[in-house]
């Protein structure tokens, strides 16, 4: 006999039904979102009643897209913007600099939509493995003056973390101000009395987007992906390594991690500082805006140019996925991408399709072994329909391949946090280096060469049966929420 509920005649099978044309309609008419993305949810609705009303109130729901940020960039900041927009609207930008036009048009884009700041002072050093960059990174955390603030999505509790978290506490308790923003559902495995010995030393540290009731976090989807750190506004660090022992190539099931980190010094710092400001008044919800001594003006050393280009869910607008596509239509000869997951959307599907059919040199590598199937999945789905288009695939197998980058025409590059994927345009808080370098690009191709000798051709290893063929479709018509 079925179950009645609220009103007579209504059975529960009914009232699920009720509630998921409700939470249907919401997807459909209230909020406003990318057609590909909707039908992917509503997939879910229909074919799962009560499992997929529970997915969409923890992963379904848009953020806001009131303005996040209370803070707004600095004065200096706003001021050094309008006048760069101003030289670039006069092509002056260009002057005395191996700029070409196309990469004026994606700094303009960037410049105009996201408010980042070309800056041609810097020095640029690539990190390509785990113990390198960690071993950089304590290095200049030891030799810290006045601050050090650190951003991960990932901070273990392990040999690693320990190491990093007792350096950090040694630099607090000798007055440098120690800060440190970690996100709740990456750091989830690590407990917040982990940090204690750092507060009580003077240290801060703040959690993004914590659950409001243990355990249950209605923004899980919403993450703050960043890895970056600043060191008293000099020296600083974007990519993709995270805070653990797997990141140095310690994890059974991987094996090496291979990944990629810039380290960065001169006014792109700086850029990669006001990210962190305006990110802790979200995780800390007060402002260090004013605070002394973040943002030095002594110019840099170097003479790379870099932009650092930020996107989140905060914004209509995807940052990162356009700079992305307007790098690879820019591209003459070659294209040569490195991400672990590889769902783009259908702008930047064409963009590479139609670069590989015209005869550009378009080389995508992702892992062998995933850390996620239903990923994976969707991954050599795409990946066979660029290879059938004309590109190169790629299988990384000597461990877990973790780099995200984008080099095209061995001339200007990509480095940063964002996978190529639908979470990282537009649902997590990622930020990528843009670098305007034939030396840097050159230097990135070269790795990747290093690294196809320690992969395996896409078409040469991977067969597809009508059954592997069919779970990819099913993973396909997910990709958008995946």
């Amino acid at each position: 006999m079925p179950v009645q509920l609220f009103l007579p005649g209504l059975s529960l099978f009914d009232w699920i039904s009720a509630i998921n044309i409700v939470f249907a309609l919401i997807v459909v008419f209230l909020e406003r979102r990318q057609a590909s993305i909707t039908w992917a949810w509503l997939l879910v609705l229909i074919f799962f009643p009560v499992l997929g009303i529970l997915l969409y109130i923890f992963l379904g729901q848009s953020l806001t897209k009131r303005k996040i940020y209370k803070l707004k960039k600095s004065a200096r900041l706003r001021l050094q913007i309008r006048r760069q927009q101003s030289l670039l609207s006069q092509q002056e930008v260009l002057a005395a600099s191996t700029l070409h036009h196309d990469q004026l048009q994606l700094i303009r884009l960037n410049l105009q939509g996201n408010g980042a700041l070309l800056t041609r002072d810097n020095d640029v050093t690539l990190l390509e493995d785990g113990a390198a960059k960690f071993d950089k990174l304590l290095q200049h955390i030891t030799e810290a003056k006045s601050h050090i603030h650190l951003l991960y999505y990932k901070f273990s509790h392990d040999a690693l973390g320990r190491k990093l978290l007792h350096a950090l506490t040694e630099k607090a308790r000798q007055g440098v101000k120690v800060r440190v923003i970690y996100d709740s559902l990456g750091t989830s495995s690590t407990a917040k009395r982990f940090f204690r010995p750092l507060r009580e030393a003077g240290g801060e540290t703040a959690s993004f987007f914590p659950p409001i009731v243990p355990w249950i976090n209605f923004r899980m989807n919403f993450r703050n992906h960043r890895k970056i750190a600043i060191i008293d506004g000099r020296v600083g660090f974007i990519g993709g390594f995270n805070i653990g022992v797997e990141y140095l190539g310690q994890d059974p099931d991987f094996g090496y991690w291979r990944d990629t980190h810039l380290m960065l010094m001169g006014g792109s710092v700086l850029q990669l500082q006001q990210q962190f400001v305006l990110d802790w008044s979200i995780a800390a919800k007060r402002s260090i805006q004013q605070e002394r001594g973040l943002f030095p003006e002594e110019p840099g050393q170097g003479s790379t140019a870099v932009q650092i280009v930020a996107s989140g869910p905060d914004s209509d607008v995807l940052h990162i996925r356009n700079a992305l596509t307007k790098m690879i239509y820019a591209a003459h000869k070659s294209i040569y991408i490195q991400t672990p997951y590889f769902v783009p959307d259908e702008s930047m599907l064409t963009a590479l399709k139609i670069a590989a059919a015209s005869g550009v040199d378009v080389r995508i590598m992702v892992p062998y072994k995933s850390d996620h199937r239903l990923v994976q999945l969707a991954t050599k789905s795409y990946l066979a329909e660029v290879v059938e288009a004309g590109a190169t695939g790629y299988l990384y197998k000597n461990g877990f391949l973790h780099a995200k980058t984008v080099v095209i025409d061995g001339r200007m590059a990509s480095v940063g946090t964002a996978n190529l994927d639908n979470r990282s345009f537009s649902l997590n808080f990622e930020v990528t280096a843009i670098v305007y370098s034939e030396a840097k690009s050159q230097e990135l191709e070269r790795s990747f060469g290093r690294d196809e000798e320690a992969s395996a051709p896409f078409n040469q290893i991977y067969r597809r049966s009508w059954w592997l063929r069919l779970c990819e479709s099913a993973a396909r018509l997910l990709s958008p929420i995946l």
